[in-house]
């Protein structure tokens, strides 16, 4: 049975799924300077479902000292956030002007906590990356 097949009909009613591109960490390498650069496989494209957070992970997040916009997306998939033993950093979520999301919802997000993750599905809380040079 797909539980998350049902809860996205009912809750794309009211808030309509966009495609977004989902980049799996693959750790990182050294760049010239001596900085960790992050590595991320090919983007795989698929529906996703993004809400705002409850109140309780709000709580939770907080206490980890996690600041910025911050959501919550449902998706097809076992997204992953950092991975230290594996030296994995957090999943990139890429939404595109043509993703038919709203303006505050485009660019890149880093997957910052995984928040359930089920056989077929993860719900994650994800983080608006700035964008322009650093």
């Amino acid at each position: 049975m797909d539980l998350r097949g049902y809860a996205n009909q009912a809750s794309n009613a009211v808030n309509n799924n966009i495609v977004v591109a989902w980049l799996a960490s693959t750790g990182y390498s050294m760049g010239t300077a001596g900085r960790q650069q992050p590595r991320y496989g090919a983007a795989v494209t698929g529906p996703a479902q993004v809400q705002a957070l409850d109140g309780d992970t709000l709580r939770h997040l907080d206490k980890m000292n996690i600041q910025g916009t911050i959501r919550a997306l449902y998706m097809y998939g076992s997204l992953a956030n950092v991975i230290r033993p594996d030296s994995r950093g957090g999943d990139l979520i890429v939404i595109g002007a043509q993703s038919g999301a709203p303006p505050e919802l485009q660019g890149q997000w880093l997957v910052i906590k995984a928040l359930e993750s089920w056989p077929s599905w993860t719900k994650v809380a994800i983080l608006k990356q700035a964008t322009g040079a650093q």
